[in-house]
């Protein structure tokens, strides 16, 4: 399934969302789910032709984002600092699935600035250590990664690199941040709001 998003901007639907940004630089972010690679090429090669991708940026390192970075062969990788040392350190807790680790330990990584091809990085630990937002600020669009949802929903908060305490203050954080389309990384239904953000009086703040 591809949807046009906006304006030179898709979202490509297998299991994981992918998005392609037609920018002066061709951008990926999150390359997906391996098990679901078929599928993804197969919608992937109707919008573009994987060789010319010049970016790829990773929202965080789980599995279901990083599993078909090989289909971008002559593309520069991004990923946060946090991220980066999570994966040295924390090895397949960073990844959640250890063939897929080493997989992406053949990769060179480049630590993402603070903005890149016009999309603003936002820090958001919590669902894991070195997770990102990003922001394009021209369309007030927020590419979440596994941080929030649509909805309102977040991300888990029980895996080995997650963070209960971080991923309230990156809620929090996100308040300010003036969005009016989110692209996440799965769509999800809603939920019950999180216990934090009931107490904290932010439910429709948060979509619930």
């Amino acid at each position: 399934m591809i949807k046009k998003v906006a304006e030179n901007i898709w979202k490509v639907k297998a299991d994981s969302n992918v998005y392609f940004l037609d920018f002066k630089k061709k951008i990926i972010i999150d390359s997906g789910n391996r098990a679901n690679r078929q599928q993804l090429v197969s919608f992937l090669t109707k919008i573009v032709d994987s060789k010319k991708i010049d970016v790829v940026i990773f929202t965080h390192l789980h599995y279901d984002h990083v599993g078909n970075a090989d289909l971008f062969s002559n593309a520069v990788f991004y990923a946060s600092k946090e991220a980066i040392n999570s994966l040295e350190k924390d090895g397949g807790d960073a990844v959640l699935n250890d063939d897929i680790m080493w997989r992406l330990k053949e990769i060179d990584l480049v630590e993402l600035p603070k903005k890149i091809e016009g999309l603003e990085v936002i820090k958001t630990p919590g669902h894991t250590k070195g997770s990102v937002c990003l922001y394009y600020d021209k369309e007030k669009i927020l590419f979440s990664g596994d941080t929030i949802f649509g909805q309102g929903i977040t991300g888990r908060i029980d895996l080995p690199t997650s963070d209960v305490l971080k991923m309230k203050k990156t809620m929090i954080k996100l308040l300010d941040v003036p969005f009016n389309t989110l692209c996440p990384g799965h769509d999800y239904a809603k939920p019950k709001a999180p216990d934090f953000i009931r107490k904290a009086g932010l439910e429709k703040e948060f979509g619930y």
